[in-house]
């Protein structure tokens, strides 16, 4: 019988893949101290995007993107995407597929390295404990829509292991209705080659930064899906009424189900 094949990297490969990534992240500061600051919205978007791949290609990490997958060839404007949430990966896979602004937690500034990146990233961070920072901060988002910013938000408001999908807060939806935009949902999963879910790549519980990027450093072939939705067309609801809560609701129960969960 023949023995099985290891799932897991060599120390070789391994530290190959740390001295990309370094490299990489080295590359990465310098251009956000002293090129996208002077780089114009277009341009900043492209080199975040160019970055992003860079990034997921040193970590040896492969995205499939399924269904209405954004083209190259028709720009979009004006989008809300919305995700479930499992790893720090999700921003960079999401961004090296289509150019985004992602609304995030204030915490996140707080990440060694990747904080700085995100914050010159032009993040829109949402401080949850405030009450009163809410409605700033859906005025800040529907006027980025408005000026035809694509954006996207994790409504779960943290991550899972990937085998579950906690409760979307709803009220960040009220921009993309303020502001006319179109909504897409987006259903992210991280299979094993058996199609079980890979819950080694989530960046979830206690789990710390570091800890998750070895456990993404010892896996040989890691692989993330991008399940890209149909869209939703808010003006398709103008003079309707609903309550945001219920198409929050809408759009988790789309994504639960194209999971599977």
């Amino acid at each position: 019988m023949p023995a099985a094949r290891s799932t897991t990297t060599s120390p070789l490969i391994r530290y190959f893949r740390i001295s990309r990534i370094l490299l990489h992240t080295l590359v990465g500061i310098i251009i956000a101290a002293s090129v996208l600051p002077l780089a114009g919205k277009v341009r900043r978007l492209q080199i975040i995007h160019w970055w992003c791949k860079r990034l997921l290609v040193a970590f040896n990490i492969r995205v499939i993107s399924h269904w209405h997958i954004p083209q190259p060839n028709q720009p979009l404007s004006k989008t809300l995407f919305i995700a479930n949430h499992i790893s720090w990966v999700d921003i960079h896979a999401l961004n090296s597929q289509v150019s985004l602004r992602f609304i995030a937690k204030s915490e996140i500034k707080s990440w060694p390295v990747f904080g700085y990146l995100v914050t010159k990233a032009n993040t829109l961070f949402i401080e949850r404990d405030k009450r009163h920072h809410a409605a700033r901060i859906v005025q800040v988002v529907t006027q980025s829509l408005q000026a035809g910013d694509n954006l996207c938000l994790f409504p779960e408001g943290t991550t899972t292991d990937g085998t579950e999908i906690k409760p979307f807060k709803s009220s960040l939806i009220q921009a993309a209705l303020l502001a006319k935009a179109s909504i897409q949902p987006v259903a992210i999963r991280y299979p094993h080659p058996d199609n079980s879910i890979n819950t080694a790549m989530a960046y979830a519980g206690e789990t710390t930064m570091l800890e998750s990027m070895q456990r993404v450093l010892q896996q040989k072939n890691p692989l993330i899906e991008l399940h890209f939705l149909p869209p939703i067309s808010t003006a398709d609801l103008a003079g309707q009424e609903f309550d945001r809560r219920a198409l929050m609701l809408q759009i988790q129960q789309l994504i639960a189900a194209k999971l599977g969960l």
